[in-house]
C-alpha cells in the first residue's frame, strides 16, 4: 500500500463532506443557483478522487510502480486546482468578484486529473518496479 495516496485520499474526502455540508447549508441561501451548482461540481470532483487516490495506495501493494505515485501526485495537485479554483469562484461569486484570468486554472487542474488517470492505467498496465 502506498501511504502517501491513503493519507491524502482520507483528508480530501473529509474536506468534501465538510465542503458539501457547508455548501448545502451555509451557501444555499447566499449563492445564485448556478454559483451554487460550480461549488457542487468542486465537491464531487473532489469526492471522486479522493476515491481514486484511495484506490491508488490500495493498488499500489499489487502494483508497486513509479506511475502509480505520479498517479497520486497527479490526482493531488488536480483537485486542489479543479475544485479549489471552483470553489473560489463561487465564494467569491458573493461578493460580485470573479476570479478573472485565473479561471484557466480549473482547466488546467481538470488535465491533472485526467494525466492521474492516465498514469494510474499505466501503473497497473507495466510490470516493472520503482
Amino acid at each position: 500500500m502506498y501511504k502517501q495516496a491513503l493519507t491524502a485520499g482520507a483528508i480530501f474526502a473529509m474536506l468534501a463532506v465538510i465542503l458539501g455540508a457547508f455548501g448545502a447549508h451555509a451557501l444555499k441561501e447566499r449563492l445564485p443557483a448556478d454559483m451554487l451548482q460550480v461549488f457542487e461540481t468542486g465537491v464531487r470532483y473532489e469526492f471522486y478522487h479522493s476515491f481514486a487516490l484511495l484506490a491508488t495506495g490500495i493498488l499500489y501493494a499489487a502494483f508497486p510502480v513509479r506511475d502509480l505515485k505520479l498517479a497520486t501526485t497527479f490526482f493531488i495537485i488536480g483537485i486542489a486546482l479543479f475544485s479549489g479554483s471552483l470553489y473560489a469562484m463561487a465564494l467569491m461569486s458573493m461578493n460580485g468578484m470573479g476570479i478573472g484570468k485565473a479561471g484557466v486554472i480549473t482547466p488546467i487542474g481538470g488535465l491533472f486529473l485526467i494525466i492521474g488517470w492516465v498514469q494510474l492505467l499505466f501503473g497497473i498496465i507495466r510490470k516493472r518496479k520503482v
